[in-house]
């Protein structure tokens, strides 16, 4: 099994997606978005930033 995000329509009608680790652990969840199309540009959004992504550690 690999890492995968999964897009689902949540109770309210909304489109959401989650990430789920190879263990099927869910790793992070998005908010709702009227649009089916929006969670699926937010995905690609994630797929394309992550690696440029920095960390902001406000735990100290």
């Amino acid at each position: 099994m690999a890492y995968k995000f999964e897009v689902y329509k949540d109770k309210a009608g909304e489109f959401r997606f989650r990430f789920k680790a190879p263990n099927g652990e869910t790793m992070c969840s998005s908010e709702g978005y009227k649009q089916k199309a929006s969670a699926l540009d937010a995905i690609a959004s994630v797929k394309k930033n992550a690696p440029n992504a920095e960390l902001d550690d406000q735990a100290k």
